[in-house]
């Protein structure tokens, strides 16, 4: 079964995130690195990717005519997506596993972050019933 994990953080989190010390990034960057790594080995990792900084996101609309109509960042916004994993695991306690090992991911001076990490079955279709 396929999982999709999501990271999420706070506008404020964000403007603090790139204020740390370069050795409490490097060391929070590298957990991430040997999670991805260790789940290519287990061949339970689909995808991953972190995402851009919230300030450069943009909100897209069709507009009349079809183009896209974009909005600037959204600073009403409380929280962003952060990035995501996609893992193909047995059942949904590993996928819980997994998401609870990048959730410790340091934070200042290595203390572990217990970030929440948003878990949901990525599902191959729409529900029978709604078909």
């Amino acid at each position: 079964m396929k999982y999709i994990l999501m990271m999420n953080g706070t506008k404020s989190g964000w403007e603090q995130f790139v204020k740390w010390p370069k050795e409490d990034l490097q060391a929070h960057i590298g957990h991430m690195i040997q999670l991805n790594k260790e789940l290519k080995e287990s061949g339970e990792l689909v995808a991953a990717e972190g995402l851009d900084m919230p300030a450069n996101a943009k909100i897209v609309r069709a507009g009349k005519d079809g183009a896209p109509v974009t909005d600037g960042v959204f600073p009403e916004s409380k929280e962003f997506l952060a990035g995501w994993w996609i893992v193909d695991v047995e059942n949904a306690d590993r996928a819980y596993a997994i998401a609870a090992k990048a959730s410790l991911a340091p934070g200042r001076a290595g203390a572990p972050m217990n970030i929440p990490i948003e878990v949901r079955q990525v599902m191959s279709g729409p529900p029978e019933e709604f078909v």
